[in-house]
């Protein structure tokens, strides 16, 4: 990786969401604008605000897509990285660090 990128493993599970009284809702539905998670896979030597293993969030239309053996990744910049959650919510905040 290079400068400021951010290679992320996005769930494609976590794509699909219920509504409150259950129905599944499929992620080729468009509603609005909504940001999802993912997994760094791995960071560029600029990157300073995540690490490899981390989750984060980010705006699905601001990406890059990318096939490495067989398998689908996104291509980020550090500065569209909107959040990144810890590990453990150790004090009684959201588990986010922006």
């Amino acid at each position: 990786m290079l400068h400021d990128r951010v290679l992320v493993d996005v769930d494609a599970a976590a794509s699909e969401r219920r509504s409150g009284g259950g129905i599944l809702i499929p992620a080729t539905v468009q509603m609005g604008r909504k940001l999802s998670w993912a997994k760094v896979v791995a960071a560029g030597p600029n990157v300073r605000a995540v690490e490899t293993g981390d989750r984060v969030l980010f705006d699905p239309e601001e990406r890059a897509e990318v096939e490495l053996h067989s398998r689908t990744y996104v291509l980020l910049r550090e500065r569209d990285i909107h959040a990144v959650a810890s590990e453990g919510d150790s004090d009684g905040g959201t588990g986010l660090y922006l």
